[in-house]
């Protein structure tokens, strides 16, 4: 056993190792030089061809400014958001230092540094971007260097001329001029608090909005002026504002427009390959601005060109906004995703960047889809049955009653009640009888009543299930209309993206691959980082029944609702029109073997941020819109030039599938006297494996609507707008549904074809 006089000797010499060590890391780093600090390095991107396509950051727009030229108001701001004991403490807090080792040691996200000082070392520390415990160490040692030679005015220059606040702005001069279009000096009380709000994370707190579904414009403002608030209660609270200048403030202040460099859809194809490269790599938007990536994506240049010119093309022909009111606020929207490895090879986000248009309308989270969804409702019958079928899966020759205003029922075949009590009636566009139609033909026509009621019989939670393997994030759920009988009808508000990589599962046969932007990602260094290898796919339903789909929608194309448009297209095409109540929204999602991809037409109120949509009847000059009309049209064009020298596979044939359910309408016998009229006979489509030759016997061929089906090459009336805004939910015995009975109605009841 050794001796006390050992343990006690051999702790002192550890400790002076440990003293020594530590002196000499003081003396081999050096104090950060914030003119150094500004010379950051470019991100640049990289078209799939691996040609560049835009480069950011670089010369930052940055310019040093003297205290004395920064605001009392902007100092205070920060020293009491950030650190009010700046002046007194020693730069260093190791608790900060501490949690941030212990969370980086299980792998878990790096946090910023806790101090004035600590915060200027990281962000002057412009040589390594890496995410690591070495880094934190390093930054420790400059800190406490920094706290102990440094003039506190000098670090808290230092720290405001270093910082990024968004906009492309790094220090206080340039933020001042990107949010307020004045010079540092000129900031007024309001603007220097909202700046010192930003610096919490301008990803988060920059009104513009940022990378991530958590990030839009209207959360980001929320969170900004809450923080503004806080700030301005705190600069009180710690002495650094009396309560009179306190009450003498006018409240969050107007910015000017946002700048922007990045021409036409670049701007937006860089937004979506940062938000992926973030999410891949754990690097956050801050630290990304910082530069020194090549990031590689997945987007054709050509593609991305021709999906412009065709939205382009179309908006010029069809708006006239200084001719008619209804023109004006019109967005076009549109996503291009590969079914066959997720990569999404072209968007259209909107004018651009540089024309004031920051709203990427590719991937928005507040435009209904309408009838697009119906196929969805569709393939999770097919795979999961209904309880009419006891469980297994159905035929799309499944037999639904199509007449307007029909009574949805319950599981238990019950009628749903509406708010005020009487049975629950779903609307169509048209009042057309058509009494039982098959699934099939509800597609085609796009009616909505089939639909409505298959919801039900399915369970809408299961349509969920199916919609979330399929890529739709749970968070576009109309979560105010889950377990409502319109939620069948696409009150939900998935992206142009999502929807054309949805629809990219129908087009595999039923292999999902999440969407992805980034093929390879390269630091400063010449290192590859990883996580951005090829998504692999995952079975979102069986092959069969995405074949099935696939057939039905191919009709559409042929004798449906999108048959104007494309119908004679010259490549094998399935798709679905989708139209939503007022004509707030149209779609039209389709796909070949090649390549799906989603266009969407709406148009917003430009007071509510782009959140409240506005009726498109009378836009174009034309009563109302469909998804069959100009979303079909830019589709045609695009893809028409997209695929154009590609040889076209055909989709695989579709195998007999499911259980029919339903008992089809009898039709009485005529009379020899009497001769129906077409237009009395209300009846459904036969299987394609069926006969459609007259028979001799007139009797025996009409005995039944199944077998007296015409084809009425339907256009995008069948089931549009069913302008129903109150549709009761489902019964709880659905498995889906609100035990409560909340006859609460969805945000858009009657989604159309």
């Amino acid at each position: 056993m050794p001796s006390w006089k050992q343990v006690v000797g051999t702790c002192f010499g550890f400790m002076l190792l440990g003293i020594g060590a530590f002196g000499i890391g003081l003396l081999i780093v050096s104090v950060p030089n914030e003119a150094q600090a500004a010379q950051a390095q470019t991100n640049v991107f990289y078209w799939d061809d691996g040609t560049q396509m835009a480069a950011t950051g670089g010369k930052q727009n940055r310019q040093i400014v003297p205290l004395s030229e920064i605001p009392k108001s902007m100092q205070k701001a920060v020293i009491s958001a950030e650190n009010a004991s700046f002046y007194e403490d020693s730069g260093v807090d190791p608790m900060g230092i501490g949690r941030a080792m212990f969370n980086m040691a299980r792998g878990g996200q790096t946090q910023g540094g806790s101090t004035i000082t600590q915060q200027y070392v990281k962000n002057a520390m412009l040589d390594d971007q890496s995410q690591s415990l070495s880094r934190k160490a390093k930054e420790l040692f400059i800190s406490v260097k920094v706290g102990a030679t440094v003039d506190k005015d000098d670090i808290l220059k230092g720290y405001l001329n270093t910082a990024y606040f968004g906009r492309n702005a790094y220090g206080i001069q340039a933020a001042a001029n990107a949010y307020f279009g004045v010079d540092a000096a000129d900031l007024t009380p309001e603007q220097s608090i909202f700046l010192a709000s930003v610096l919490k994370g301008p990803n988060l707190y920059n009104p513009d909005g940022g990378i991530g579904d958590a990030a839009t414009p209207a959360a980001n403002k929320a969170r900004a002026e809450s923080r503004w608030k806080w700030i301005s209660d705190r600069m009180v609270e710690v002495g650094n504002m009396t309560p009179s200048e306190h009450s003498a403030l006018k409240g969050f202040p107007k910015r000017v427009k946002q700048k922007s460099a990045l021409a036409g859809q670049t701007g937006y194809l860089v937004d979506i390959a940062k938000d992926y490269f973030s999410k891949k790599s754990h690097i956050t938007p801050e630290d990304l601005e910082k530069g020194g990536y090549k990031i590689y994506t997945t987007f054709n240049k050509k593609k991305v060109e021709e999906l412009e010119k065709s939205v382009k093309a179309t908006e010029k022909s069809f708006l006239d906004p200084k001719k008619r009111a209804k023109d004006k606020y019109v967005q076009f929207g549109a996503g291009s995703v590969d079914p066959n490895s997720g990569k999404i090879v072209a968007l259209y986000g909107g004018a651009g960047y540089d024309q004031d248009h920051y709203t990427n309308n590719a991937n928005t989270a507040g435009v209904p889809v309408g009838s697009t969804w119906k196929p969805i409702v569709l393939a999770t019958a097919m795979q999961d049955g209904t309880y009419k079928s006891n469980g297994d899966g159905i035929s799309p020759l499944s037999l639904y009653n199509g007449n307007d205003l029909q009574i949805i029922k319950d599981r238990n075949g019950e009628p749903i009640r509406a708010a005020d009590g009487t049975p629950f009636r779903q609307k169509n566009e048209g009042t057309r009888a058509w009494g039982q139609v098959t699934l099939r033909k509800a597609m085609e026509q796009s009616i909505n009543s089939p639909f409505v009621q298959l919801g039900i019989d399915v369970g809408l939670s299961k349509t969920r299930v199916m919609a979330e393997k399929m890529g739709i994030l749970k968070s576009s759920f109309d979560q105010g209309n889950l377990n409502n009988a319109s939620f069948s009808l696409g009150t939900s508000t998935p992206s142009a993206i999502r929807m054309a990589d949805a629809y990219g599962s129908f087009a595999t046969s039923g292999e999902h691959y999440e969407p992805y932007s980034v093929t390879k990602a390269v630091d400063k260094d010449g290192n590859e980082l990883p996580g951005f290898e090829e998504p692999k796919p995952a079975r979102a339903m069986d092959p069969d029944v995405a074949n099935n789909v696939t057939d039905v929608l191919q009709n559409v194309v042929k004798n449906g609702t999108a048959k104007e448009k494309l119908g004679n297209i010259g490549f094998p095409v399935a798709g679905k029109t989708g139209t939503t109540d007022e004509n707030k929204s149209a779609w039209f999602v389709g796909y070949t073997p090649e390549l799906s991809t989603a266009v969407t037409l709406f148009r917003t109120d430009p007071r509510s941020n782009g959140k409240k949509l506005l009726s498109m009847n009378g836009t174009g000059g034309v009563t109302s819109i469909h998804g069959g009309d100009i979303p079909a049209q830019i589709w045609k064009d695009y893809m028409s030039s997209a695929l154009k020298g590609v040889d076209h596979k055909d989709f695989p044939d579709a195998e007999k599938i499911g259980k029919v359910v339903g008992t089809p309408s009898p039709i009485p016998t005529p009379t020899p006297s009497q001769t129906p009229s077409p237009t009395e006979t209300h009846s459904v489509e036969p299987s394609p494996t069926e006969s459609t030759s007259p028979s001799p016997s007139t009797s025996e061929t009409c005995r039944w609507a199944w077998d007296c089906q015409g084809d009425s090459g339907g256009t995008d009336t069948g089931g549009a707008d069913g302008g129903v805004t109150s549709s009761p939910t489902e019964s709880a015995t659905d498995g889906g549904g609100d035990p409560r009975g909340n006859q609460n109605g969805g945000l858009f009841g009657g989604s159309t074809g």
